[in-house]
C-alpha cells in the first residue's frame, strides 16, 4: 500500500501545481515601472503611459525577424496614434547605438525609440532575451499579451481594437 502512497502524493502536486499554473496564467501582471532614454537623449518612464494601450517592442538591427515585421509595427501605430495607443521600441543592449540611430533614422521610425544601453529595461520585462518580443500593455498599466516572434497582425488589431474600446 505504500508504494502507492508516494506515487499518488507526486501525481497530485503536479496536479495542483498545474492548476496553480493555470490560474498565474489568466492573472494579469502589472507592467514593470521602467525609465528609459531616447535616442534624442530625452529621459521618460513608464508613468507616460498611463491611460494609454501601449505596444513595447524589443528588437536589435541584427535581428532579421525584427527588420521585417517594422513595416507592420509602424503601421500598428499609425493606424491607433490618434486613439490612444503608443508604441516604444525598445533596442537590446547589445545593439549599437549608431546602428540603432541610423536605422530609426533611415525608416523614420513615427514613435520612440530607446536603447537598453544596461539591459535593465529587458529585465524588467521578464528578462526578455529573444527579438523580437512584444508586450501589449492596457490602459491600467497590465500587460495583456507578450508575443515572441513576428504577432499575427490582423489578431494584435483586433486585441488593440478591444482594449481601446475598453474603459
Amino acid at each position: 500500500m505504500r508504494r502507492f502512497v508516494i506515487p499518488a502524493l507526486l501525481v497530485a502536486a503536479l496536479a495542483g501545481a498545474g492548476v496553480l499554473g493555470y490560474q498565474s496564467l489568466l492573472s494579469t501582471q502589472k507592467a514593470p515601472a521602467v525609465s528609459y532614454v531616447l535616442l534624442n537623449g530625452q529621459k521618460l518612464d513608464s508613468t507616460n503611459w498611463q491611460g494609454k494601450v501601449m505596444l513595447v517592442n524589443f528588437w536589435a538591427t541584427s535581428c532579421t525577424t525584427c527588420v521585417h515585421e517594422m513595416p507592420q509595427i509602424i503601421a500598428t501605430h499609425e493606424k491607433f496614434k490618434q486613439r490612444g495607443f503608443d508604441t516604444l521600441a525598445v533596442a537590446m543592449s547589445y545593439d549599437p547605438p549608431a546602428y540603432v540611430s541610423t536605422f530609426a533614422e533611415t525608416r523614420q521610425l513615427p514613435f520612440s525609440v530607446a536603447i537598453d544601453n544596461t539591459g535593465e529595461i529587458a529585465r524588467q520585462f521578464g528578462d526578455v532575451r529573444l527579438t523580437p518580443t512584444t508586450v501589449l500593455i492596457n490602459k491600467q498599466g497590465e500587460i495583456v499579451k507578450r508575443f515572441v516572434g513576428e504577432p499575427d497582425f490582423a489578431a494584435l488589431h483586433a486585441l488593440i481594437e478591444k482594449l481601446l474600446a475598453q474603459g
